[in-house]
């Protein structure tokens, strides 16, 4: 009777467990088909990793991907060594600095400012127009008003080593920026840099949170020693940022009046609907403007990076030099673009 017993009992905790490994197995398919996904997120340029850090705090956490990235975007924001992005960077010619940026999910919920000036986080500014406006992009003193209105402080961003930077240019101000500064043929010596050290160097995030929700931000001071005015790609949707959840993501950096003839993040996306892999996309894009004049595409700089929906990622460049940031459960790192011209 007794070993009756222990048969039953061993059988019914042998059919328990199959019970619950089928159960455990339904609930990982059922978490797949919900889109549960491994977080990632990737950034133009060595400097993006820092960003990514920051960022990633949030999404292993489990938070949005957009908290994330506004967050990682604050990093080179705040930097006063940073003399493209935010708090430190160069000014426009009349010695204003102005910044650019925009933010935007997988739904093309979408937020943008444009030549905001004193503030010294631009990319929450663009996170508050997309949640709290109808509107799409603000700029100028109207994004600067909207700004204020939600408790922005105004701050002096003209840090002294750009101000004597830009007091230096005063003194030809000619306008011959150097598109291709990232080349590490000019690392260690700026002076040879006619018109400045650092013309464009954008920070573009892209990101996918544990839901399977994607985003981008994309944030700069834009390209130093500019007309007063001027806006580059950086704030455009379509142009320095897109995001459809169906498909990826794609950010930019570079001569951003180039990138806005192409509408080039957009192109990359629309790539990847098509079926090229992250990279291929952003080859493609880059040679839709090396083709358009071949012999100016030698003395300028495009760089794209994309993310598709299942977290692969790529970047492709006009010249060597393009470098990005990867951050995820497996890896973190900084790679350089595949170029055009070698």
């Amino acid at each position: 009777m007794s070993q009756r017993r222990k048969f039953l009992q061993t059988s019914l905790a042998g059919a328990l467990a199959v019970l619950w490994q089928r159960k455990s197995l339904a609930a990982v398919v059922k978490e797949k088909q919900q889109g549960t996904k491994d977080p990632v997120v990737i950034s133009t340029w060595d400097f993006g990793k820092a960003a990514n850090a920051e960022a990633w705090k949030i999404l292993v956490a489990g938070g949005d991907v957009i908290d994330a990235l506004e967050k990682g975007a604050h990093v080179p924001e705040a930097d006063p060594n940073n003399q493209t992005v935010g708090y430190g960077g160069f000014p426009d010619r009349d010695g204003k600095v102005t910044l650019d940026a925009c933010i935007m999910d997988g739904a093309l919920n979408c937020g943008s400012v444009a030549a905001l000036e004193h503030i010294m986080h631009p990319i929450s500014v663009a996170k508050l127009v997309m949640q709290k406006t109808p509107h799409v992009m603000l700029v100028g003193e109207g994004a600067l008003q909207f700004a204020l209105a939600n408790g922005f402080k105004k701050q002096n961003l003209l840090t002294p080593a750009s101000e004597k930077a830009w007091k230096e240019w005063l003194k030809t101000s000619k306008y011959e920026p150097v598109i291709n500064i990232e080349n590490k043929a000019w690392q260690g010596d700026k002076k040879k840099l006619p018109g400045g050290p650092y013309n464009h160097d954008t920070i573009g995030l892209l990101g996918i949170d544990s839901t399977g929700k994607m985003g981008g931000a994309c944030t700069t001071s834009g390209a130093a020693w500019k007309m007063r005015g001027r806006v580059g790609d950086s704030p455009i949707i379509g142009a320095g940022l897109y995001v459809d959840g169906e498909v990826g993501a794609a950010t930019s950096s570079g001569l951003g009046e180039e990138v806005i003839r192409t509408c080039g993040s957009h192109t990359v996306v629309e790539l990847m609907r098509q079926g090229f892999d992250p990279e291929a996309a952003c080859r493609k894009a880059v040679e839709r403007i090396v083709n358009r004049d071949p012999e100016r595409a030698k003395k300028l700089q495009v760089g794209f990076l994309a993310l598709d929906k299942a977290g692969n990622y790529g970047a492709f460049a006009i010249h060597k030099g393009f470098t990005y940031s990867v951050k995820n459960g497996r890896e973190e790192k900084v790679l350089e673009a595949k170029s055009y011209f070698s």
